[in-house]
């Protein structure tokens, strides 16, 4: 697999899509468990009517792009250490990206700091999720920090990208009650398994139109969305994913 082995998707705006055939490029790193949690979402009609046309990883041997693979969806590996300044690469990125002329770039696991001039390309239709309750923990390890400061209650975040790190407008949380057992692995767990059911909800809402990204901060059906967005509690996130009853007491 090299980043040169492109499908030809530019004719497509001769014979215009439907309205409701949204384009979707995926950025990962890594693994890809909450790309499987999109792709999974699409084949059951639940993004919006938003297709994913492409994953992008800086990883050549990112698990996620055999997932894209197996899914019959494009998987360009575009490593990083090929170009020599972050700003050559995400100049590379942008290229690769618009290829795929998306209508909304989802960032899942992509372990990347990106540059100004990436940010505000793409600015309010770009999306990421965070494993911690923003603006709490931005940035990496943010279970194991918990976890130090013993809080009470931890979770994700999806959010709009803008320049500051993890720093854009919050458009959905998900809360998790941290018990006294927990470990960085459980928490890792638990946390993972709330992205996987907010970021397609996200990903639809935005597709959708119902979501947007406005100068003021994130709206929802045209209302202006609270500070830190909504938020699913511990007990509703619980009931969604059918988890055991916690009994254990709290930190």
């Amino acid at each position: 697999m090299t980043n040169t082995d492109y499908q030809s998707d530019t004719i497509k705006d001769v014979t215009p899509e439907p309205v409701g055939a949204r384009r979707i490029v995926v950025l990962v790193s890594g693994n890809g468990s909450n790309l499987q949690a999109l792709i999974d979402a699409q084949s059951h009609d639940r993004l919006g009517g938003g297709e994913i046309v492409a994953v992008i990883s800086n990883i050549a041997d990112a698990y996620g792009l055999k997932r894209a693979h197996e899914a019959g969806i494009e998987a360009v590996a575009l490593p990083h250490r090929e170009y020599d300044s972050r700003e050559a690469y995400d100049g590379a990125l942008i290229k690769v990206i618009e290829r795929h002329e998306p209508d909304l770039i989802i960032l899942a696991g992509f372990m990347r700091i990106l540059t100004p001039r990436f940010v505000q390309r793409f600015l309010g239709r770009m999306l990421n999720i965070h494993p911690s309750l923003l603006p709490n923990y931005p940035g990496l390890n943010t279970h194991a920090r918990a976890l130090a400061d013993s809080v009470e209650s931890h979770g994700c975040s999806v959010h709009f990208v803008t320049e500051e790190l993890d720093g854009g407008p919050v458009v959905l949380q998900a809360e998790l009650q941290v018990s006294t057992d927990d470990t960085v692995e459980t928490l890792q767990e638990k946390v993972r398994s709330r992205e996987h059911l907010l970021y397609p909800i996200a990903v639809q809402w935005f597709l959708e139109g119902r979501l947007q990204f406005s100068a003021d901060g994130a709206k929802m059906d045209g209302q202006l969305l609270p500070e830190y967005g909504m938020r699913l509690s511990h007990a509703d996130a619980a009931e969604e994913l059918d988890e055991e009853p916690d009994d254990e007491s709290h930190l």
